[in-house]
Parts: C-alpha cells; sequence; structure tokens
C-alpha cells in the first residue's frame, strides 16, 4: 500500500498535472466566449506553424524539464533540449510535441474534471434529502450509501494523473529529446572533457613530479656533499623549480575551478632553458644541439614538446642521477625531433612501464605523431616525432 501512494509524495507527479493543465490553458479561455467544439481544432490547427518557430523548442524544453522531470534549466542533462530547433527535423518533431500535448491534456483535464464532479456529487448524496421524505431515499436517485463509492472515482482519478504524467514525460523525452547531430555533439563534447581530464592529470604528473624529483636530488646531494655552498645552490634550485610547479598547479587549478576558461599561459619549447638549467643545478651534465625554427612549431605540438621533455628529463634524474644527458630538438621536413639520451643504469625501467613513458607515447600519439622509449646502444633513449604540419 505505502508502495503505491509513494508517487503522490513526489512533487514531480503535480507539476506534470499542472503541465498538462497549462497546455489546455488558452484554448479553453475562448470556451467562456463562445462554448463550441471546433474551438480544439482551430487550437490545433494553429499550433503547427507555432512549432516552425525555433525558439518555441526552447520555451518547450524549458517547462518539460522543469515541470516534467525536475530538472533546472542549467543542468547538465540531455535528456531534454533547451536549444532552438535546427533542422526541419527538430520543427516536425515540435509539431508532433505540441499536438500530442493539447490532445492529452484535453483528454486529462476533461476526465479528472468528471470524476472530481463525481467524487463531490456523491459526497453531497447524504445531504440532498427530500423534505417530503423522511428516510434514507435522496432526491434523483441518491442514496446514503453512495458515499461508500467515493474510493472508487478517487481511485480512476489517481490513475489518470500518473499515467498522464507518465505518459507526457515518456513523450518529452522522446519528441523534445536530443537529435542525432546532437548527440554526436554532446558525445564529441564528453570526449573533449575526457581528453582535457587525462591531459590535466599528465600535466600535473609532470610538474609536481619533476619538482618532486629535483628537489629529492638536490636534497640528498647536499647532505652527502657537506658544502655550504653546493648546499646554498642545491636550495636555490630547489626553491625556483618548487615556484615553477606551484604556478602549474594554479594554473591547472583555475582551469578546474573554471571550465569555460580557454587553457593559455601553458609553457612551450621556448621555456625550455628553464627545464634544462634546473636538471644542470641537480646535479645532471645536459648538454643540447637545436636545429631549425623552433617558433615555427604550433603552439598545441611545442606545448606537448615541452611536457615530453620535462619528463624525459625527470626520468633521467630520478634512475640515473647526476649523468651526462644529450638534448636533441629538431625541425626539419615539417616534423618536430625530440631526442634525450643518457648513460644506461641498473636503475633504468624496461619498455613500457611507468605512466611517464606511456604518458609521453600517449602525447605523440594524440598529436599523430611516435614515440620510441627504451635502451638503445647502451643508452636510455626517449625518441619523438612530431609533425608539425
Amino acid at each position: 500500500m505505502v508502495r503505491l501512494l509513494r508517487p503522490f509524495g513526489r512533487a514531480v507527479t503535480y507539476t506534470r498535472l499542472l503541465h498538462l493543465f497549462i497546455g489546455v490553458v488558452w484554448p479553453s479561455m475562448w470556451l467562456f466566449v463562445q462554448e463550441v467544439w471546433w474551438i480544439w481544432l482551430v487550437a490545433a490547427v494553429a499550433l503547427a506553424p507555432a512549432a516552425l518557430v525555433p525558439a518555441m523548442r526552447t520555451a518547450e524544453g524549458l517547462q518539460a524539464r522543469l515541470l516534467l522531470t525536475g530538472h533546472r534549466h542549467d543542468e547538465a542533462s540531455t535528456d531534454i533540449v533547451v536549444a532552438p530547433s535546427a533542422s526541419w527535423g527538430d520543427r516536425g518533431r515540435l509539431v508532433v510535441w505540441l499536438e500530442a500535448r493539447l490532445l492529452l491534456g484535453y483528454v486529462t483535464t476533461t476526465v479528472c474534471a468528471r470524476l472530481v464532479f463525481v467524487v463531490v456529487d456523491l459526497l453531497s448524496a447524504p445531504f440532498e434529502r427530500d423534505v417530503a421524505e423522511a428516510g434514507p431515499l435522496l432526491l434523483d436517485g441518491h442514496h446514503w450509501w453512495h458515499v461508500l463509492l467515493v474510493p472508487l472515482p478517487l481511485a480512476l482519478l489517481a490513475a489518470t494523473v500518473l499515467g498522464a504524467g507518465g505518459l507526457i514525460t515518456a513523450l518529452a523525452l522522446r519528441l523534445l529529446g536530443p537529435s542525432p547531430a546532437e548527440r554526436v555533439a554532446a558525445l564529441e563534447e564528453r570526449t573533449e572533457q575526457l581528453l582535457e581530464r587525462t591531459r590535466i592529470a599528465r600535466e600535473l604528473h609532470d610538474s609536481i613530479g619533476h619538482a618532486l624529483t629535483v628537489a629529492v636530488v638536490q636534497a640528498g646531494a647536499a647532505r652527502a656533499a657537506g658544502d655550504p655552498a653546493f648546499t646554498d645552490r642545491a636550495l636555490a634550485a630547489i626553491e625556483e623549480t618548487g615556484r615553477a610547479a606551484l604556478e602549474d598547479l594554479e594554473r591547472v587549478l583555475g582551469v578546474l575551478r573554471e571550465s569555460g576558461r580557454p587553457v593559455g599561459g601553458r609553457p612551450t619549447l621556448a621555456d625550455a632553458d628553464r627545464l634544462l638549467e634546473s636538471a644542470r643545478a641537480s646535479g645532471a651534465k645536459v648538454d643540447v644541439e637545436t636545429t631549425g625554427p623552433l617558433d615555427s612549431v604550433p603552439g598545441p605540438v611545442s606545448r606537448e614538446g615541452y611536457r615530453i621533455l620535462q619528463e624525459s628529463l625527470t626520468n633521467v634524474l630520478r634512475h640515473a642521477g647526476s649523468v651526462p644527458a644529450l638534448v636533441r630538438i629538431a625541425v626539419t621536413g615539417g616534423t618536430l625531433t625530440l631526442e634525450v639520451r643518457n648513460p644506461l643504469t641498473a636503475g633504468i625501467p624496461g619498455p613500457g612501464r611507468g605512466s611517464g613513458l606511456r604518458g609521453i607515447r600517449e602525447r605523440a600519439a594524440l598529436l599523430g605523431g611516435q614515440a620510441r622509449t627504451g635502451p638503445d646502444r647502451g643508452d636510455w633513449q626517449v625518441h619523438v616525432e612530431l609533425p608539425v604540419s
């Protein structure tokens, strides 16, 4: 019993009924002027051209979201679209929706009104006694026991309210839902959001991981050296690296807080000197060979190249320590080539392991390039080729 009554404790049950009543208010007003049946036919015909107005879909979508589903207009739900009609298919579905809403609203309103009148009539039966009669019999065939029949029309009224509300909601999801083109656009937007989250995760891994690696290496070297001058240089390097990591962290958190904010200010290969100096300050002997115009590299490729270089140098410091490293950056034939080599040590992981190496390969693949990581002629190599055109 409680399960049957549970829907009547939900606000959406009554807002759905209100939605149906609103749909028939304007043609019902004409009945006060002239009570003729063809008013409803005129209303049905008038709805067809109204549905051709693009903004009508927005108005109907907002009503349906609020009254039929209980969702606000600003909620990120694609069940019911609030965008204007963009195609003739959208307009056609809106015509069907308006006609169906009018028909269902008329039927529901009529049935509910008649059932309410029946309930009132049954409840008033004991009070409609004929003054000439003294007994249980009432005027017009009304008897006192007719009150016992009240639960029947009430049950029919409840079934009508629930059934009509469920039907109009199902029609709204079908006719006011996204078109195939809108579903594809929503899927693409969702994909972009997931890619953005993945990119942010990689950036945090690369930036914070690099800073922590430099800090650990510098602190360990300073403790082992026992030289005040070296300790001062190590602390300065830790401070600079930590400050850069905090800037990256603030930028990434700003992107997360403001989803509509364009991503900007990310470092590019033009800022690679900061990485190289940080690695050198940590004890690595880094040599750099640059070929070609780096300023001709497109922004997205240059930014991803910076992160790839950052992760590669982080791996050198983390796994090899203070060893010589060779960095080659070349822009030739429409391809950006990044290569980082350092002597192979026992601590170097095998190819394919580690989230950093996986992130390098993912970055390269997203840009249509390729990456090779692993031992090569006695060295550990990270070799990445990215198209720049």
